[in-house]
């Protein structure tokens, strides 16, 4: 199930970042005013509440652009990290699907030896799976109008991957928010979502490479044998 749990990148995206690129009117050299244009970023001090937390400068580095880019590899990282939080931690405990993965391959056999060795006996067909489904939700993000480093949203995936096929089939559901919860929100409160979310996907990264060490590690991570 944490192999499994590697492939749902992105499936929270109903609270996404609505920030877009400004338009560029000054010099790229102006540090004030690429300072000004970070502080627009949602959650850019949520954790610190003093400013930007830049101890080495990157966003004085580099475009406006590029940090659009940060902030859509942020999103996208920490959904996959808060999946493979919940995924680790209840395959940890014992808890997996019933049935079998593939023919002769049960979900328990494959926690065999705990999550973090899961990933090796997943069978070679699953394994593409997984890789073609993250290629696939790739896809539907690199190539969505408008790109997120071109003026569009980053992390918001709002609609099927495939606009189906002209005149034959049209999907009409939101894979993203099917039950229509984020339009019962309002504008605050949707930004205050957004900001849980890059909160608890922060959390999430950090504490699946504290995982990921503690297993390949034993004892570096003192919390983890609480």
């Amino acid at each position: 199930m944490f192999a499994l749990s590697l492939s749902l990148p992105a499936l929270s995206s109903g609270l996404v970042q609505n920030v877009a690129v400004p338009q560029r009117v000054v010099s790229r050299t102006s540090s004030p005013v690429k300072m000004e244009f970070i502080d627009t970023l949602e959650g850019s001090d949520v954790e610190t509440g003093l400013g930007i937390w830049d101890p080495i400068g990157i966003s004085s580095s580099v475009s406006d652009e590029a940090m659009m880019w940060f902030r859509h590899s942020e999103l996208k990282h920490g959904r996959v990290a808060m999946a493979a939080t919940v995924g680790y931690l209840t395959t940890a405990a014992g808890y997996t699907f019933p049935g079998e993965l593939a023919k002769g391959v049960t979900f328990a056999s494959v926690n065999a030896n705990g999550p973090a060795g899961a990933w090796d006996l997943v069978p070679t067909a699953g394994k593409l799976q997984i890789v073609s489904l993250l290629l696939m939700i790739e896809w539907a993000s690199e190539t969505k109008k408008p790109h997120y480093m071109r003026g569009g949203v980053p992390g918001k995936i709002d609609e099927l991957p495939f606009g189906g096929i002209a005149g034959i089939w049209t999907p009409s559901i939101r894979l993203w928010d099917p039950l229509g919860f984020m339009g019962a929100l309002t504008d605050d409160q949707k930004a205050e979502k957004r900001k849980s979310e890059l909160k608890n996907g922060r959390l999430a990264m950090i504490g699946m490479i504290s995982f990921i060490v503690g297993h390949a590690l034993p004892g570096s991570v003192p919390a983890i044998n609480f």
